[in-house]
């Protein structure tokens, strides 16, 4: 995914959430009963809910798909530097083995 379309999706959604706090506080100020304005609300949040399922499903969509991919990168990672770790601690016996030489040959 392009930097362009991650841009796109962010400024969508922000304006969607800018869009439904607007008309959550506009219903909540009007004067009206709370049961009024409890089914307002109610209507208003289903409302937008169908109006903008599919735009809603595509950002959770890609944001699975931005978590996964940072999922594999970590793991790649905490690979690799495993297996430096491991690497270290072989060539550290392998010098120590270097180094103390026993022959048990002698008599």
């Amino acid at each position: 995914m392009c930097e362009k379309d991650k841009t796109s999706i962010g400024f969508g959604v922000g304006l969607l959430l800018g869009v439904i706090g607007g008309i959550v506080a506009g219903v909540l100020y009007a004067p009206k009963s709370g049961e009024e304005m409890r089914e307002k609300v109610k209507d208003t949040v289903c409302d937008l809910a169908e109006k903008y399922s599919p735009e809603v499903k595509e950002a959770k969509k890609q944001a699975k798909e931005s978590i996964d991919l940072l999922k594999y990168k970590l793991e790649k990672q905490y690979k690799k530097i495993g297996s430096m770790l491991k690497s270290k601690k072989m060539r550290k016996a392998k010098e120590l083995e270097s180094e103390s030489n026993f022959n048990f040959d002698h008599d």
